[in-house]
Order: C-alpha cells, then sequence, then structure tokens
C-alpha cells in the first residue's frame, strides 16, 4: 500500500491512467494502491482509494487521452462522477463511461474500483453517443452490464497467463461485449426501430456467411427485399457503412486465422473472400501497420523463442510492498473501397 498522495499519483501515472488532482485527502490517514496489467490494447488498472475527492481539469489533458475511453466499474465503496453538466452515482458492480479528455470529477467513499482503457477507434461510438452515455449508472447487475461488470472485476484481479494473441483475442471479445453494453445503454427505453430490427439482422446475416465470396450489398439488399439504396441508408448513421463492416469483420478473422492456424496467408486470404491475395495484403497493411506474413512470421518466432513463464508471473506489475503496490507502465484501422 502507498501512504502518500505523490507517491500515489506517480503510480497513477506509470500506469498510463489520465492524470488527477487530489483535492481533498486526509494526508495523516492517506492509504491507497494501485495494479495495472495490459491485455492486448487494453489497459486494466485496479485502484485501492481512500474516502476523498480529485479532478482533472483542461491543464492535465495530454493528446493521448484523447484516443481513449475510459469504462469505470465500482468493486466496493461508493463514488460520484461529475463530466459536463452530467453527473453519475455508482455504487458496487455500478459501471459508467467516461471521457478521458475531458475534465471530470470523483469523490469517493473508501472503495476499489477497476478502470479499462479502451481505444477509441475500437469501440466505433457515433457521434454524440458519447454525450448521451454521459451522467448515465449502467447497472452491473442485470443484462450486459452484469456480463462486463463480472468479466473487468475478474480482469483486475486474476493473473494473466495469455500470450501475446490469446491476449489480442481475448480483449477483442471484452471490446465487443463493451460494446454491446453501451448499444443496450442507449437502447434503454424505447423499442428498437423498424430500421434498428433490419439492420440487426442483417448484421446477423453478415456474421454467419462472412466467408462467402459473393458477399456483397447487392446481395445483402436482395436477400433482405429491399433496395441497395436503401440498405446504405440504414448505415448511414452508423460507425461504418455495410461494405467497410464486412471488410472490418473479414479482416479480423484472417488476423485470428494467421495467428493460430497453419493455412498460408493466400488460404488464408480465400477463406474469408478475398480473391487477390496482393489486394489483401495491401488492405491488412493499412489496417494494422504490417502484412499479413509479417504478422504470421513473427508470431511463429514468439512461440518459438517465448520463455516458460515463471511461476507468480501475471502479464502485469505489482509492487514489491504488497497486493496493491506501485506499477510499471504498460492499435490499427481503415481503407474504404467496395467488398
Amino acid at each position: 500500500m502507498v501512504t502518500d498522495i505523490e507517491t500515489f499519483q506517480e503510480a497513477l501515472t506509470a500506469t498510463g491512467l489520465p492524470p488527477v488532482r487530489s483535492s481533498r485527502h486526509d494526508r495523516r490517514r492517506f492509504q491507497a494502491g494501485v495494479m495495472s496489467r495490459s491485455l492486448g490494447p487494453l489497459k486494466i488498472v485496479t485502484l485501492v482509494t481512500p474516502e476523498g475527492r480529485c479532478f482533472r481539469d483542461a491543464r492535465s489533458s495530454r493528446g493521448v487521452d484523447e484516443e481513449l475511453w475510459q469504462i469505470e466499474l465500482m468493486v466496493r465503496g461508493n463514488a460520484r462522477v461529475e463530466q459536463g453538466r452530467a453527473a453519475v452515482d455508482l455504487g458496487p458492480s455500478d459501471l459508467a463511461l467516461v471521457d478521458p479528455a475531458r475534465p471530470v470529477r470523483f469523490a469517493s467513499t473508501d472503495a476499489e474500483h477497476v478502470s479499462i482503457l479502451v481505444p477509441r477507434h475500437q469501440l466505433r461510438l457515433r457521434p454524440g453517443d458519447a454525450t448521451r452515455l454521459a451522467g448515465i449508472r449502467i447497472k452491473g447487475d442485470s443484462g450486459p452490464g452484469a456480463l462486463v461488470s463480472s468479466l473487468a472485476r475478474q480482469l483486475g484481479r486474476s493473473p494473466g497467463g495469455f500470450r501475446a494473441g490469446q491476449a489480442e483475442r481475448s480483449a477483442a471479445a471484452v471490446i465487443e461485449l463493451i460494446s454491446v453494453m453501451l448499444e443496450a445503454q442507449l437502447d434503454h427505453g424505447a423499442g428498437p426501430s423498424s430500421d434498428q430490427v433490419l439492420r440487426d439482422g442483417i448484421v446477423g446475416y453478415i456474421e454467419a456467411r462472412l466467408s462467402r465470396r459473393e458477399l456483397t450489398p447487392a446481395v445483402l439488399a436482395a436477400a433482405h427485399h429491399i433496395s441497395v439504396r436503401r440498405l446504405h441508408k440504414l448505415f448511414e448513421d452508423q460507425p461504418e457503412s455495410v461494405a467497410a463492416l464486412i471488410r472490418r469483420r473479414r479482416l479480423e478473422r484472417c488476423r485470428t486465422d494467421l495467428l493460430y492456424g497453419d493455412r498460408t496467408v493466400t488460404a488464408v486470404a480465400a477463406r474469408w473472400g478475398f480473391a487477390d491475395p496482393a489486394y489483401f495484403s495491401r488492405l491488412f497493411k493499412a489496417t494494422y501497420g504490417h502484412t499479413p506474413a509479417a504478422l504470421k512470421s513473427s508470431h511463429r518466432a514468439r512461440d518459438v523463442n517465448a520463455p516458460a513463464p515463471r511461476r507468480g508471473e501475471d502479464g502485469g506489475h505489482r509492487h514489491p510492498k504488497g497486493d496493491h503496490g506501485t506499477v510499471d507502465p504498460g492499435h490499427e484501422c481503415h481503407p474504404d473501397q467496395n467488398v
């Protein structure tokens, strides 16, 4: 445990969490702890904090914070989070979305909470969604919120033991669950519109047929008895066009196969609907920053050279003073051609 505010703030900075300033803590009785670990592109930070208040103002903002969303989970205790004109009161298992790039105020009892930092481009929130979610308590005792709440609690406490590729896949699953939770919160209180029902059906159809090379907007429209123009309009206010959605999901499937399968790059591309290996390689590099062949060879090299995990090694960092000590400090996207 850390017994002075300055050391604790240094530990927070080391985790990569957006910086905060203390505004009301009893320095004589201060005790806090922090533990951090990474899971693929995610940063997961568990905090044990005394009763008090802290804040982040415009002077504390960093450019890197504009690339993140912060999911807050209360494990123990109660907290109030104020951002802009919105305020949310959280109890055990509750969650909230925080924008790390904007000023915020926190006030809490003695508490334990988990912060998950997620790359913005991976959550794909639509313009205005964050504003609608600000100040909303996401209940962690039912529905998608319960899944995320339980998972975040385990991620904050349990040892990792993930290899690089496993961490990436697990992070993708966590991000997908968070996306589902936020979408459910946005839809809360209103029944789904006919457009939403139709769009959800189209997305499900796409997921079930990603390997089919003929999966095009024209084929999708015909399968759902609508025009191509109507199909594109359905996705007009979504984070991605229908073509971009198909392309992204295919690339994600290809990436997983390259990391864990024995197929050649050409075979993987063909399996997921990419007929032209050269086009696939260019698209993959534009999205992930490296070619499919480079990913496959680097992953093979890691598997060959990786040392056996030491006992107690958990993929994170713990302070030698105890279970919640300070920490060592602790990713891909793009073009828009037709599928």
